[in-house]
C-alpha cells in the first residue's frame, strides 16, 4: 500500500537512505553526518515539504525548480497503524520523471516486498510517466534491482564505473481500473 510522502516520513527515509549508503546503493558519503549528508537532507527536507527541489545548474549557474513526488509503502493493509517500511521518491525530468530514490527495510527484501513496492510505484500516475532510474553498480541489490526494472519495461542503456542507467524503451499498456463486481440478479 502507498500513500504520498511527506516531512513526517524524513526519519525514515533519513534511516532507509543512510543503511542503503552503508550498502553500497547510494553515495557513501550519506551513511554518516558530513556537509554531503547534510546538505542532501537538508534538500530532501525541503522536497517533502513543498514536493519541490530548488536546482541550481552549475554552468549557468541558474536556478529552477524540480517536481519531487514521492510515496511510502506499507507491506501489508497495516497503513496508518505501523510505519512505512520503504519509499520512492521520483524526480521530474524533461519528459517525465525518474525514479531517483527507493528503498526497503533490509529485512523485508528477497521476500517479493521489492516487487510488490515497485509494481505499486509504477502503477501510479507519476510511475506511468517514469523513464528512466539509475542504479549504483556498488548496490548489493543491482542485479535484482535490474531483473525487477525489466519487468516494467527498462533496459540498460548507459553504465559509467559507478552507475548504470535504465531508460524504459517501450510504453506499458496503460493500467485499466478493475472490473466493478457484478449486482447478483434476483
Amino acid at each position: 500500500m502507498l500513500r504520498p510522502a511527506h516531512i513526517g516520513h524524513l526519519a525514515l527515509l533519513r534511516s532507509l537512505i543512510r543503511d542503503a549508503a552503508r550498502d553500497g546503493a547510494f553515495d557513501p558519503a550519506l551513511a554518516w553526518d558530513s556537509p554531503a549528508a547534510t546538505r542532501f537532507f537538508a534538500e530532501l527536507r525541503q522536497a517533502l515539504k513543498t514536493g519541490y527541489f530548488v536546482v541550481e545548474d552549475t554552468t549557468s549557474r541558474s536556478v529552477r525548480t524540480v517536481a519531487v513526488p514521492g510515496y511510502v509503502y506499507w507491506a501489508d493493509e497495516t497503513a496508518g497503524s505501523e510505519p512505512p517500511v520503504g519509499f520512492g521518491l521520483f524526480r521530474a525530468i524533461d519528459d517525465g520523471y525518474e525514479l531517483w530514490l527507493t528503498g526497503l527495510e533490509a529485512h523485508l527484501r528477497g521476500r517479493g516486498h521489492g516487487r510488490a513496492m515497485l509494481n505499486a510505484l509504477f502503477s501510479t500516475p507519476t510511475g506511468r510517466r517514469t523513464k528512466q532510474m539509475r542504479v549504483r553498480r556498488s548496490a548489493r541489490t543491482a542485479a535484482v534491482l535490474e531483473h525487477l526494472l525489466a519487468e516494467h519495461g527498462f533496459t540498460a542503456t548507459r553504465e559509467s564505473e559507478r552507475e548504470t542507467r535504465f531508460v524504459r524503451v517501450a510504453p506499458l499498456p496503460p493500467v485499466e481500473p478493475p472490473a466493478a463486481p457484478r449486482r447478483p440478479l434476483h
